[in-house]
């Protein structure tokens, strides 16, 4: 069986297409880039030339993908600047505030390049496991894909994750080795890193077209690009030439029917506050013009049921960084529709006289969920606006129609349960809530397990962690903890001192040990995942957490009630922090629960001096993060969210009530 791949890796690297390296820079016209205004007039382009600007043989559909902080958003800013764009900012498609804070991907994100009489539509991917459902969505919309490979670190988790999503929809990827201007990067690295990407692509059932890929050398950083290996191009070719012409002439023009009727499947949608709904997606055939009439299709078990009738108010393209309005477009192109109220995501808009819906694309199922709550805690009120469970409902519901990820179930008593990819995607969604004026209570992350032949299955994922040797042995100690098995360990190539560690890991045993992984490492180390698939359940975790400890005081926290506390554990408070029954206030340095009052004040004398408080000194204390937080609560523990503070405390506030629970078995 090995036979195959090594006969395919020579025969590729014998005939592999070297691309010349055309200098020749694109100058462009002057473009008009609307800003997002749509009362602007439609841009001339679209009816100067009407039959060639819908002829499908111009475009070229390209997905970049690749593993996390490989440099796709970067290779995005250069692609846009070579092209006469406008940038705003660095990353300038991540347009989130979020996204720009984390310096995440967290949304795909579609644009349109002009370059040598093609139209490129470049669409950009989030690079994070948790949100590889926007991945999959966007996958089907294209013919082709640059994998971004980072030429230091070789293909990682993540990587391999996005390239198999990649290849099963038949793209023909581009590879484009990143960041290969760093000194650590030779030739020789680089020969050895296409060799296990060419490794990789076999391994998934890759065609002998899709085998044949050409390879690329980049710094997006610098801004250039080569079909050879170098690290320092001539001034002249200091640019993205060479990746836009592999893009033109390998990746090939859609295959789409102008003449039938239009049809196009909704891949993402948005909110305008003047034109509503906003569908994109591609047109997969026929021509869309501006007030044709349309409706939308959704499929159903008994066949294609109709949702919506209405016009086509508005159509949009993106541009560079702006949102264009054109008059038509045609099949093969990816647009933007207004003027339809309730298709979504996955449902299908066409001409009125066609009754057939297109298939929609099937999501990797959700491996974790969490209960969302109103916050019923004596705190409750004093920070947000949106406090009801019928507001809560609302918002969830709109984030399911939206990110396809995720869906909501409604639970009991002004409860849902919001099911997910993982704890960093759930804890966006909660980040983005409180940003919108919400409180509301947060249950820990429970893994979805699944039966089948009357055995339990869990969720597995796959790990890569890349340590310095002295960290090699807390990080096997804590993740043995957690039921990880290692399947690879080895030295990194090109540096000393560092080893990469391969591991298989249950997803609950993960859930909360991103920090404890920080910590450990100095922060000098990193930690990959992906979901891989269902095994065995491997039994319960090991002794991962502490005890905690939980306030009987309700009030402002006292500095002398700490000052005794300190030696029990470690704080999660400050003084003049309110506390009530039940809020856990820090670890306890055991492993069981201790009930503390922290909010006792000192006992006043007739010899105390006014300035006696003034000199407690306390160390710094804990203060945990939304990611942290949603990590580190148990089973008997629930999130306070607020758009000011983050709490954790006990699901049952009451002390004796929650010693009556305690004696009840555990799930």
């Amino acid at each position: 069986m090995m036979a195959g791949p090594l006969l395919l890796r020579s025969l590729w690297s014998s005939t592999r297409k070297s691309f010349t390296s055309t200098s020749s820079r694109f100058s462009p016209s002057p473009s008009r880039f609307f800003s997002r205004s749509f009362s602007a007039a439609p841009a001339a382009a679209s009816s100067s030339d009407p039959a060639g600007s819908l002829d499908p043989a111009r475009l070229r559909n390209v997905a970049v993908i690749a593993h996390v902080d490989h440099g796709k958003t970067t290779l995005m800013d250069r692609l846009l600047r070579q092209c006469g764009a406008d940038i705003p900012h660095e990353r300038a498609m991540d347009s989130n505030s979020l996204e720009r804070e984390r310096g995440i991907t967290i949304a795909s994100k579609v644009t349109s390049i002009a370059w040598k009489e093609n139209e490129l539509n470049m669409v950009d991917t989030p690079g994070h496991a948790d949100f590889g459902g926007e991945v999959e969505r966007v996958v089907g919309m294209v013919e082709g894909a640059v994998l971004v490979v980072d030429a230091g670190e070789g293909p990682l988790a993540q990587t391999k994750f996005v390239l198999a999503k990649a290849l099963k929809y038949g793209l023909r990827p581009i590879l484009l080795l990143n960041k290969v201007d760093r000194p650590a990067v030779t030739e020789e690295i680089c020969d050895e890193v296409e060799s296990l990407v060419f490794d990789l692509f076999a391994n998934l059932g890759a065609t002998e077209e899709q085998l044949d890929f050409p390879v690329l050398y980049a710094s997006a950083k610098e801004g250039w690009a080569s079909s050879t290996f170098t690290k320092d191009p001539p001034a002249e070719a200091k640019n993205m030439s060479q990746l836009l012409d592999a893009i033109v002439s390998h990746v090939p023009s859609p295959n789409a029917n102008i003449d039938a009727p239009f049809q196009m499947l909704v891949s993402m949608m948005e909110r305008d506050f003047y034109l509503g709904r906003i569908l994109t997606g591609r047109v997969y055939s026929g021509v869309v013009r501006v007030g044709d009439r349309v409706h939308g299709l959704r499929n159903k078990d008994s066949g294609a049921e109709k949702i919506e009738e209405g016009k086509v108010v508005k159509l949009m393209k993106k541009k560079g960084t702006a949102m264009v309005l054109i008059d038509s477009a045609g099949a093969g192109d990816i647009i933007s529709i207004a003027g339809l109220a309730s298709p979504s995501i996955g449902h299908t808009v066409t001409t009125v006289e066609i009754m057939s819906a297109l298939p929609t694309v099937v999501l990797d199922p959700p491996t974790i969920s969490m209960t969302f709550g109103v916050n019923d805690s004596p705190l409750a009120g004093r920070d947000g606006t949106h406090l009801t469970g019928g507001k809560i409902g609302d918002r969830l519901m709109a984030e399911a129609e939206t990110n396809l990820a995720i869906n909501v179930l409604p639970g009991l008593s002004e409860t849902y349960e919001v099911q997910g990819r993982g704890e960093l995607q759930l804890g966006i969604l909660i980040e983005n809530m409180r940003r919108e004026g919400f409180e509301l209570s947060v249950s820990p992350p429970k893994v979805m397990y699944k039966t089948e032949n009357s055995q339990k299955l869990e969720p597995i994922e796959e790990v890569t962690i890349e340590v310095n040797d002295e960290h090699v042995g807390f990080v096997m100690e804590a993740l043995s903890h957690r039921r990880a098995e290692v399947t690879d360990m080895g030295p990194v190539a090109g540096t000393v001192g560092r080893t990469r560690l391969s591991l298989t890991c249950p997803s609950r045993g993960l859930v909360g040990y991103r920090s404890v992984f920080s910590s450990e490492t100095r922060g000098t180390g990193f930690m990959h995942r992906a979901f891989l698939t269902y095994e065995k359940f491997r039994g319960p975790l090991g002794n991962v957490r502490k005890g905690v400890l939980v306030s009987v005081g309700y009030g402002p926290i006292t500095s002398h009630a700490l000052m005794s506390l300190e030696a029990r554990g470690t704080l999660f408070v400050t003084p003049g922090m309110e506390t009530y029954d039940g809020m856990i206030v820090g670890e306890h340095s055991r492993d069981t629960d201790l009930d503390v009052n922290p909010v006792r004040a000192k006992a006043l004398t007739n010899i105390r001096s006014a300035s006696k408080d003034e000199n407690v000194k306390l160390t710094p204390p804990r203060l945990m993060t939304l990611e942290e937080a949603i990590g580190y609560v148990a089973s008997d523990e629930l999130i306070e969210v607020t758009p000011k503070t983050i709490r954790l405390r006990k699901k049952y506030l009451d002390a004796n009530k929650r010693k009556t629970m305690s004696r009840k078995p555990k799930e």
